[in-house]
């Protein structure tokens, strides 16, 4: 009995060893490769940031206090105050895993409105702004509804609303511009976003301040509410947010819409910008917007990335671009290095992806 009871405590120990044993596990040492994968993967506008500090010392390094004056700082966000409005819209779509070929076409349609209407209908100004408001949140609107319900592409459904949209602005406005002296002697209100001030030896335009300040405020709403959760869901997996209750037709139709209205007000900024109501300006404005949004940090894909990286990747383009000017350089290095950003930006966000695989 005695002999029963010995093998049976050993038959136990030995059990509990083996099982002790199996469920041990050494623990998993993370590389320092590993730990900056994770830490881009969690803030993806790091990468953007970090390659705008650089460029803005290597620069300053170049060509000392000639770029470093306040005056030299602050006409990079002027001359980027357009795109960066832009690329807030494409952000949103993007994020949403989408694209929109047409912002620049709904950009300068809405300006062309807000003209039209000022000195062919003679309407108010105020009037006329907000019908433009309302044609580039209707357009946007229309591309919405044919994400989500029709079920098209967006890359399709917006590639095709920018031949639609252009066609209808060379058509209404006879491919006429207003010129800049009407509009300073008629209607002052439409160069609104135009209007300078300066801090100390800085000069910042209304643009400026309006980019910095809608970049700022969708990136606490896509942070801290339920709709810019709704829209990283949306743009990570459409089916899984649909079933854990996400609206998922809602959602993109608020994206689109918002994309459309955040154009026109961008319409109303290039009014200020150039002076003139002009249907061939902005032309590049789609490009120039993803490119911002992509150097950014904001992946193709959808669902991670972070609204800031698009200022971000907006401003490196900035820098770059008169920084090489201020050098001497040929203008073709701009184009050339914002290309090997935009390869090298992608390359980083698929490594960064491989994170969550």
């Amino acid at each position: 009995m005695s002999m029963q009871s010995t093998d049976r405590d050993d038959y136990e120990s030995a059990s509990s060893g083996a099982s002790t044993d199996v469920a041990s596990f050494a623990p998993h040492r993370k590389g320092a490769v590993a730990a900056i994968q994770h830490i881009l993967h969690v803030n993806p506008s790091f990468v953007p940031l970090i390659v705008l500090i650089v460029a803005i010392i290597l620069f300053g390094v170049l060509l000392g206090s000639k770029f470093f004056s306040p005056f030299a700082l602050t006409l990079i966000l002027q001359q980027v105050q357009i795109v960066g409005i832009v690329a807030a819209a494409q952000s949103l779509v993007i994020l949403t895993a989408g694209i929109d070929l047409s912002v620049g076409a709904i950009m300068v349609m809405s300006s062309v409105v807000m003209g039209q209407f000022t000195f062919r209908y003679g309407l108010p100004p105020s009037i006329a702004i907000i019908c433009g408001l309302a044609v580039g949140t209707a357009i946007g609107a229309l591309n919405g509804w044919l994400v989500s319900r029709v079920k098209l592409p967006p890359f399709i459904v917006t590639l095709g609303m920018w031949q639609i949209v252009l066609a209808t602005n060379f058509l209404y406005s006879a491919n006429e511009t207003i010129r800049s002296q009407e509009i300073e002697a008629e209607a002052p209100l439409l160069q609104l976003f135009g209007y300078t001030f300066e801090i100390g030896a800085a000069r910042f335009t209304v643009g400026v301040v309006f980019m910095l300040l809608l970049m700022f405020g969708l990136a606490y709403a896509l942070k801290h509410t339920a709709w810019g959760r709704h829209v990283y869901a949306v743009g990570d997996d459409p089916e899984a947010a649909e079933l854990s209750g996400v609206n998922v037709h809602k959602t993109l139709m608020s994206v689109y819409m918002l994309s459309g209205l955040i154009c026109a007000f961008a319409g109303w900024a290039l009014i200020g910008r150039i002076g003139s109501v002009s249907p061939t300006s902005g032309q590049l404005a789609n490009i120039e917007s993803i490119t911002a949004v992509v150097i950014g940090g904001i992946s193709l894909f959808g669902g991670r990335g972070s609204i800031l990286g698009s200022l971000f990747g907006a401003l490196i383009v900035g820098v770059f671009t008169l920084g090489l000017r201020l050098l001497g350089a040929d203008a073709q290095w701009t184009f050339l290095l914002i290309g090997i950003l935009i390869i090298a930006a992608v390359a980083v966000d698929q490594w960064i992806r491989k994170v969550s695989a």
